[in-house]
């Protein structure tokens, strides 16, 4: 998906992926709030809980995950970065106070060497042609401190409602679903270290008095997102 295709989408965003996750049982505050919460516990979870100063949301859109940042991340500086002006014109409507909106040409990050203490990714991934993944992970890699953290969450190809829901949504036309373990080894190849990769999301709504149960799971390649994450050395 271009650029075109995301200002096309923009503004019914939040209407067009709540009827795409019907089946699911749960909402798009919900998709977007576990994943941060996940990279809050990815840090806790570290020897030294140093949690980031500096964020960058990598394809950000209308600024979904914002909210959720400045709850898990409250110290932090948080830009929301997009190819789509529309998108970000949306989330500056809804955020403008919670964060900075940068726009970019969806190939060189706009900001210095050695910036943000994370780089992080919602399923935008599977939007990028694979032959340019490379290039913006190096990107990433370059705008990323020494020992800071580039984390990418998406959606499993492996599962087969994850495959229907995304086949069916109309801002998912042109996706290209990549693997965990391919993702992983890509990011590798780009020179991150310590590369880590976890499944999530194994139970559907009804019955998440279960998920719980889900961190025995991570290992088991059946869930319907997945995120790697690794760190610059």
């Amino acid at each position: 998906m271009h650029k075109a295709e995301f200002d096309k989408f923009a503004d019914e965003y939040y209407i067009l992926h709540q009827k795409n996750i019907r089946l699911s049982g749960e909402s798009t505050e919900f998709f977007a709030e576990y994943k941060i919460k996940d990279v809050f516990e990815l840090f806790m979870h570290r020897k030294h809980k140093q949690n980031p100063l500096q964020i960058l949301d990598f394809g950000a859109g209308i600024g979904t995950s914002t909210p959720h940042f400045r709850r898990f991340f409250p110290d932090a500086s948080l830009t929301c970065l997009d190819v789509s002006e529309k998108s970000l014109e949306v989330g500056r409507s809804r955020f403008s106070d919670l964060a900075n909106f940068q726009s970019f040409d969806g190939t060189h990050i706009p900001y210095p060497d050695n910036t943000f203490d994370l780089v992080f990714a919602a399923c935008v991934f599977h939007h990028i042609p694979y032959s340019a993944h490379f290039g913006l992970l190096r990107e990433w890699l370059r705008t990323i401190k020494p020992g800071g953290t580039a984390i990418i969450f998406e959606h499993n190809p492996l599962n087969p409602l994850t495959v229907n829901a995304v086949n069916t949504c109309p801002f998912d036309e042109n996706a290209q679903l990549i693997r965990g373990k391919q993702l992983r080894k890509e990011m590798q190849r780009a020179g991150f270290q310590n590369v880590g990769l976890h499944y999530r999301l194994f139970v559907p709504g009804t019955l998440r008095a279960l998920r719980p149960l889900e961190r025995w799971l991570q290992w088991c390649p059946l869930g319907a997102q997945y995120f790697v994450h690794a760190i610059k050395q």
